[in-house]
């Protein structure tokens, strides 16, 4: 597929520089992008790629004068190289009609155009919409409803009465629905309380490669529209997460946390349960969460403090030898100069 560089520009609203007919057959890094080949240009750090690119044309925020072919200048170039690359990224391989090889309840409903690969099971009640395509290894448990277009990619669980909504992404090795961690003391032993909720997935949320989202003791765990999640991420029972929130590879989030709209959680953030995160709050990596974040706070830590705080407080800890010395030797002066006056007032 050869595509002009004008028709290019239109998809993204770019504005055009050098010779606009081009063709263009794929996008490519700065440092592996050939002649036939579109590249972007957004961080300084890759300056000398830039420099040597071979790529026939680049997508970049203004005009750069290291780069002498065609380029296209766009407001936001890591939103237009995003476009671009859909445009050339390879379809979602489907398998032609549920496979033989999988096992399909007779008591559930497919829809049109739903490819089932071999090995994948499908159970009683389960209701799965238009244009899905489950992979080898998937379970999908009773009663489960999935939405059209949503992609489930191998190795995935989806329990019982779990919901996914359309156009839902679940990387390999999820586990949707496995059982909150609720259990109560009767003397030594642990008894466990029957975890009888479910989980909601909305519209347009992608998770990651072995997540864990657990159901709901009661009511639903809640992930909603847009939600994106890394590799690595629990998500504990009764947990509500707003709409366009992202969460980075191996937080934690424990059970009855709600979530605001458009959070960000740094990798390997680890939230107490019962909290509130407001909207549009930003949780620094490695940070412990242990009480409830404003809307729009940016915190970091453990336990959390406003990040601007966080920098200069660990910016200290390299200091604090050098320093615990330094007030050592003070004290010593101090003594020795109260028994020098000591020394003088009984003379």
């Amino acid at each position: 597929m050869e595509i002009p560089l004008r028709e290019i520009a239109q998809w993204i609203n770019g504005e055009i520089v050098g010779d606009p007919e081009v063709l263009i057959k794929g996008i490519n890094s700065l440092d592996r992008a050939g002649p036939e080949e579109i590249s972007f240009y957004f961080d300084k750090r890759y300056i000398e790629n830039l420099k040597d690119t071979k790529a026939g044309a680049i997508i970049v925020g203004k005009r750069n004068e290291l780069f002498h072919g065609p380029q296209i200048v766009v407001h936001n170039p890591a939103l237009a190289y995003a476009e671009v690359a859909h445009f050339f990224a390879p379809p979602v391989p489907t398998y032609t009609g549920p496979s033989g090889q999988a096992y399909i309840h007779k008591k559930c409903f497919i829809g049109k155009n739903v490819s089932v690969y071999p090995m994948a099971y499908v159970g009683e009640g389960a209701v799965i919409g238009d244009d899905v395509i489950l992979f080898p290894g998937v379970f999908v448990g009773d009663r489960v409803r999935i939405g059209q277009g949503t992609v489930i990619y191998p190795h995935v669980a989806i329990l019982q009465d779990c919901v996914i909504g359309d156009n839902v992404i679940i990387h390999g090795g999820t586990v949707i629905g496995s059982d909150g961690f609720g259990f109560v003391k009767k003397g030594s032993v642990s008894v466990k309380i029957p975890q009888i909720g479910k989980v909601q997935i909305d519209d347009h949320v992608e998770l990651g490669a072995n997540n864990t989202i657990d159901r709901a003791a009661l009511g639903k765990t809640w992930i909603k529209r847009g939600v994106k999640t890394d590799n690595g991420v629990h998500i504990g029972h009764n947990v509500v997460i707003g709409e366009d929130t992202i969460v980075v590879a191996q937080a934690a989030i424990s059970g009855s946390v709600h979530i605001g709209r458009e959070v960000i959680l740094g990798g390997q953030v680890a939230v107490s349960d019962h909290l509130k995160i407001g909207d549009k709050a930003m949780i620094g990596p490695q940070s412990g969460v242990a009480k409830s974040i404003a809307e729009g706070d940016v915190v970091a830590g453990t336990p959390t403090m406003p990040h601007r705080l966080w920098l200069k407080t660990s910016g200290l800890v390299r200091k604090l030898p050098q320093m615990n010395e330094h007030i050592r030797h003070l004290e010593r002066r101090v003594k020795e100069l109260e028994a020098y006056l000591d020394k003088e007032k009984a003379s």
